[in-house]
């Protein structure tokens, strides 16, 4: 029989305090998979991710102990143990606050394996110096040199500057023009909470001047939750606040073809988002334009190109065709802006003979939409925005000889409520549009209000309905969407089809 190695490492869990945890190995694996399940789980770290990549384990345990042992600790005055050279300056840093940052983690962690012959014995009396009871003397350590190579342009020294000085400060005074380079800091530091600190800053820092950036930072570095505001809150600025300032030239073709795809869009009217997204096209074809043009000028530009084909049919147009698929032409009802568009000649003919020949059948039909089938890709839309001046705001519609008022009201301070009703035409200005006699019409529709309270965006709707609208009460007015919010202003969006009747 041979003698068994008494030298051979043996593969054991062992256990920690009463619940069986882990605790730290010679290596980052031991083969024990029941043991490393158990610190995977204590560590909030993807056990897959543990297999194909222990390193990151044995960081996370590290990064774990010492943001505990650090929490709420003031730093005490004694010289750095690791001084960090990077974009041409030197930084001292402590260990206690090194170890927030994962990139720094393995920075310091490379740096004492290749300094000392036993790495793990100095790592185990760097930890054990970490652990709670005793007051300990701190064993002295060499002081360490790492040094970090930033590709990231967007980093700048004083942004970088800024991230360090987070480790060891919980609330780092920082405004919205340097938020974009200390999140880039920060993801080249693998910070966690300095980043998501800068993402909720960003969050809430939208504006037309900040969107696309910040759109584009939340591209580059993953972060949905960003891109995703990001998207919510030009959904609803696009047309009444970027679409009147010249930062609509910033927004990158695809952020607005997403957008002009959503059904939460808001718009005053489908001219009006068309007049948006040709002063886009406009803006994005005059680079050397400095100031928002009339819409006179706009449509002025189109007309000068060839008569020939349509701008669309030609080459500088071809690319920009799945924008202005996203619009409901159908909705454009009023016959000068359909003068308009012929006069232009932006659109191809094809596109404009079919909207006028849904128009005639719609109008022929007494106002059955036969071309519309679903209210949430095809509706007839239009908004309010309802300001913290108004107790009541509203705008009266007129289409295929019906006439509809959308109203909003105030109640109180928090309460309001929105809906639509049908009018005669003899109560209001209607002149050159056709008038129906037909004392009902058949009416699909939905009543939307969103508004943003905290940086979060809340939505409130009506289902979609279906109702007979006369000239009498009740059926005269719709269901009316009440809301209570602090939020202002509100988007309120009104959505309907003339279903066959």
């Amino acid at each position: 029989m041979k003698m068994l190695n008494p030298r051979r490492a043996r593969l054991e869990r062992r256990m920690v305090g009463s619940t069986n945890r882990w605790c730290f190995p010679s290596k980052p694996f031991s083969g024990d998979l029941l043991g490393l399940s158990q610190r995977c789980k204590a560590l909030s770290v993807d056990l897959d991710e543990a297999l194909k990549n222990p390193d990151r384990l044995c960081v996370s345990q590290i990064q774990k102990i010492f943001s505990e042992t650090s929490k709420n600790k003031p730093v005490q005055s004694r010289e750095a143990d690791v001084i960090l050279e990077c974009l041409g300056s030197r930084w001292e840093l402590h260990q206690p606050q090194l170890f927030q940052s994962e990139t720094l983690s393995k920075l310091y962690l490379m740096a004492l394996a290749q300094s000392t012959k036993r790495p793990t014995k100095e790592l185990e009396s760097l930890l054990r110096a970490q652990l709670p009871g005793k007051i300990k003397e701190r064993p002295p350590t060499k002081k360490m040199i790492i040094s970090l190579k930033i590709n990231d342009p967007v980093v700048t020294k004083v942004a970088f500057a800024m991230a360090l000085k987070s480790l060891y400060l919980s609330q780092v005074e920082m405004n919205v023009n340097d938020v974009l380079a200390v999140l880039a800091s920060a993801h080249v530091l693998q910070f966690s909470s300095l980043f998501q600190r800068c993402v909720a800053m960003m969050m809430k820092g939208l504006t037309p001047s900040t969107v696309k950036s910040f759109y584009l930072a939340g591209c580059k570095y993953k972060e949905e939750q960003l891109t995703t505001a990001c998207e919510k809150w030009l959904e609803m600025n696009l047309v009444p606040l970027v679409g009147t300032q010249i930062h609509l030239r910033k927004i990158p073709q695809e952020l607005l073809h997403r957008v002009l795809r959503s059904p939460r869009l808001f718009t005053f009217n489908e001219f009006h988002l068309l007049k948006t997204l040709l002063l886009w096209v406009f803006l994005q074809l005059n680079p050397k334009v400095q100031t928002v043009p009339v819409q006179e000028t706009v449509l002025a530009f189109f007309t000068s190109f060839s008569r020939k084909y349509s701008f669309l049919d030609q080459d500088t147009g071809q690319s920009l065709v799945p924008l202005f698929l996203c619009l409901r032409l159908h909705g454009i009802i009023k016959g000068k802006n359909l003068e308009e568009l012929r006069h232009i000649n932006f659109f191809p003919e094809s596109w404009l003979i079919r909207v006028t020949a849904n128009h005639y059948h719609a109008l022929e039909s007494g106002g059955d939409m036969a071309h519309v089938k679903d209210l949430t890709t095809q509706a007839v839309r239009f908004g309010l925005l309802f300001n913290q001046e108004y107790t009541t705001h509203s705008e009266v519609i007129a289409i295929y000889g019906f006439f509809f008022e959308i109203k909003g009201v105030r109640h109180d301070t928090t309460s309001y409520s929105f809906y639509m009703q049908r009018v005669r035409h003899s109560d209001v200005v209607c002149e050159h549009s056709p008038v129906s006699l037909r004392a009902e019409r058949l009416v699909k529709y939905e009543i939307r209000a969103q508004t943003l309270v905290d940086g979060q965006w809340q939505e409130f709707r009506t289902n979609q309905i279906t109702q007979k609208f006369g000239f009498s009460k009740p059926s005269c007015k719709s269901h009316a969407l009440k809301i209570h919010t602090v939020g202002l202003p509100i988007y309120a969006s009104f959505s309907f089809i003339f279903p066959m009747s």
